[in-house]
């Protein structure tokens, strides 16, 4: 296998100035992605989809497993370096364009399930994340560098304050861990935050595959747009008091107290009864 250059940037023709336009924080820690391509464990029949592979770092690795790796850059200045130190790895395929709108779907159909990994742009992880969730039936699973915050947001528990709208939608159709931290000094220029390696792998139960997405998030920004308020203030006009009820939730409660599967129960309700009437 043809084994890609290396990728110093003054020896790659990469800028030399990372983009803030772009969110461009690119990881330089060797350990760091040791231990994320050892968790990945990734085998020649993997189709590894790279967002934002940046200067290659991490392309590098995942080209040595053997697999194949489809990489999406927006980047352009980026784009011409990536080309240059990957020439000759025949594996590998650099897509200039939006990770928001790229054809995933479309590549699936031609490779397979996609596993996607990447360092999530800060300024656009949320958006990446339900734009992953509209594509879930094409992905095998997820392994994602996000902000730490993002990260505690994703496997928030009910009652906590980290449990939001984040919680809800991604925990209904994915199970998520948080696999491993990372300081600023892995980046560079560094962030102003920390980081944190999540994993996402598809849940698949008969409700979650019932429900779809775009109900199922109604419902949930209904309900955390004033997160402090009672659900008779927040759901009272979506859901009358009898569904809640027979779901075990009251109109006293708040959104945060209400439970992943409890969310996903009443926007199946919704679905099949759009008529439900309001609680007065």
């Amino acid at each position: 296998m043809n084994m890609p250059r290396g990728t110093d940037p003054r020896e790659s023709g990469f800028p030399s100035h990372a983009r803030k336009r772009f969110g461009q924080h690119f990881l330089t820690d060797e350990q760091a992605i040791t231990d994320i391509v050892r968790y990945l464990a990734l085998s020649p029949t993997d189709v590894a989809v790279e967002i934002g592979p940046g200067r290659g770092a991490l392309t590098k690795h995942l080209v040595a497993t053997g697999t194949r790796v489809e990489a999406v850059e927006i980047d352009r200045d980026l784009i011409s370096g990536l080309r240059a130190i990957f020439t000759g790895a025949e594996r590998v395929t650099i897509h200039e364009a939006d990770a928001l709108t790229f054809d995933f779907a479309n590549l699936a159909a031609q490779v397979g399930k996609l596993r996607i990994i990447g360092n999530l742009p800060y300024n656009i992880a949320t958006p990446l994340l339900f734009r992953f969730l509209q594509i879930r039936e094409c992905v095998a699973d997820m392994c994602l560098m996000v902000q730490k915050e993002v990260a505690e947001r994703l496997t928030g528990q009910p009652s906590t304050p980290d449990y939001g709208r984040l919680s809800v939608m991604v925990q209904a159709y994915m199970h998520v861990d948080q696999i491993l931290d990372v300081e600023p000094a892995a980046f560079s220029p560094p962030p102003k935050v920390d980081s944190c390696v999540v994993s996402l792998r598809p849940r698949v139960t008969t409700l979650n595959a019932e429900v779809g997405l775009s109900a199922l998030s109604n419902l949930v920004a209904a309900a955390f747009a004033h997160r402090r308020k009672m659900l008779r203030h927040t759901l009272g006009k979506l859901v009358s008091e009898d569904t809640l009820e027979k779901h075990q939730i009251k109109l006293s409660q708040r959104p945060e107290e209400i439970s992943v599967e409890q969310y996903l129960a009443l926007a199946h309700e919704l679905a099949r009864s759009p008529s439900t009437p309001a609680s007065p």
